[in-house]
């Protein structure tokens, strides 16, 4: 009776974990002060079990993100660019899925000195 009960809470928490990878799957966007005034940033996602994919668009076109993962509720991944000096930068995302909320942190390489701010995306109807 025991591994019966452990063996259906096993599969109710391996269910709600894919229910809620499933739940970033979607078009995101966040509306941020640009230097020329307001600037939407879309972005893209598809969760895969905890493998996360889509692509981020700023503004100069979609770039891919990189080592994306998710699990529960928090999500991270990884974007490269080219900087303005020609040289690749590479900004690190995470953060929380929160119903239709996503909120993300940034943190631009080389070594997190460059912290951003924060991004609230929300999902796009």
């Amino acid at each position: 009776m025991k591994n019966r009960l452990l063996m259906i809470c096993g599969l109710l928490a391996l269910t709600s974990m894919v229910t809620l990878a499933a739940a970033i799957d979607g078009k995101w966007t966040v509306t941020t002060e640009g230097r020329n005034g307001p600037q939407t940033q879309t972005l893209m996602l598809k969760a895969d079990g905890g493998k996360l994919t889509g692509s981020l668009d700023g503004g100069r076109g979609p770039a891919d993100i990189m080592e994306g993962k998710i699990d529960g509720m928090k999500v991270s991944f990884k974007m490269v660019r080219a900087g303005r000096d020609g040289a690749n930068q590479t900004t690190t995302y995470t953060g929380t899925l929160m119903g239709d909320d996503l909120t993300l942190s940034q943190v631009r390489d080389p070594a997190g000195k460059a912290a951003l701010p924060d991004l609230a995306f929300k999902r796009a109807k």
